[in-house]
């Protein structure tokens, strides 16, 4: 993070702070796992889980991130590659024992969240104190899901974090395992429901996902199975597809917005797919201009 400065204030007078790596990678590692949802927006399953005999390795943390996409989670002190080429391995071993993990999540975490396993956006995210220019060209050459997120400490209690890899748009082809799978719902996906929707309501989507992609150089766009992600590190976004307009669901506190009905609405209690707490119809591009603070609002949050 050659560029990020960081500085301290007392008594109007500024002192840089000095950005450091950790001495030693499983306290990282130790910090990110008591502290994943958080940070990376991913439910804790496992820590340092051991493949099969034959693949002979040891995945430093397993989890299930917020859309139910499985995440392979690997650490290194400072700027390595291997990182990279060690946890390309490790998932395409997770994506061919498809069975392995879902029992995992079954007994760690429930029967609901094993049952809705999102493999199509199985990923990769790999924490460093830095990545070369190597890595990032070689990442963006790869259509593999893959997050490369640089840490840097700064005194004893702060911690900053940036997406490296620039944004990329995800089809969700190509990360399908030969294991035996708990789910094999064949159900319609969001990209079949944008793709049978009237042109009313696909103009409105593409005109939306423009604005939001156009948010900043880090914004990705997932389609899943329900509806579509825009995601920094966590999820600002989802949309899903209706048949005379969008739903749409923003890491945005309800408790700050004036509702307004058949418009905003609050779901922190209701249940719903995607994430966020604020719910939003749009019917017109008049409504995704009014709802732009939001869509804002949701983006700094994530």
């Amino acid at each position: 993070m050659q560029n990020l400065k960081l500085f301290r204030i007392e008594s109007n007078r500024a002192t840089q702070l000095d950005g450091y790596s950790a001495k030693y990678e499983k306290r990282i590692q130790v910090l990110f796992e008591q502290n994943l949802e958080v940070l990376l927006g991913v439910r804790f399953v496992d820590t340092e889980f051991r493949t099969d005999k034959e693949h002979r390795g040891r995945i430093d943390t397993i989890g299930i991130d917020e859309n139910g996409c499985p995440v392979v989670i690997e650490y290194k002190r400072s700027q390595d590659m291997n990182v990279i080429n060690q946890g390309l391995y490790y998932l395409d071993w997770l994506v061919n024992h498809q069975g392995d993990f879902e029992m995992l999540v079954l007994k760690k975490i429930g029967q609901e969240a094993a049952e809705s396993v999102e493999w199509s956006g199985a990923r990769l995210v790999c924490i460093a104190g830095g990545f070369s220019k190597f890595d990032e060209y070689a990442i963006n050459q790869m259509i593999r899901n893959i997050d490369l997120i640089q840490y840097e400490r700064f005194g004893g209690d702060l911690l900053v974090l940036q997406k490296i890899n620039g944004a990329s748009t995800h089809n969700g082809d190509g990360v399908v395992g030969s294991g035996l799978s708990l789910s094999k719902n064949k159900a319609m996906t969001a990209a079949d429901q944008l793709d049978r929707a009237d042109s009313g309501v696909a103009n409105l989507f593409g005109s939306l996902r423009e604005y939001l992609a156009g948010l900043g150089d880090d914004v990705e766009v997932r389609p899943l199975k329900r509806y579509f992600a825009f995601k920094r590190i966590k999820n600002f976004a989802c949309i899903g597809i209706q048949p005379k307009g969008l739903l749409i669901y923003v890491r945005v506190d309800p408790d700050n917005v004036e509702l307004k009905e058949g418009f905003t609405r609050d779901v922190r209690n209701l249940g719903h797919f995607g994430t966020g707490d604020l719910e939003i119809r749009i019917k017109s591009i008049e409504q995704i201009e009014a709802a732009k603070q939001l869509f804002e609002e949701g983006y700094e949050n994530a």
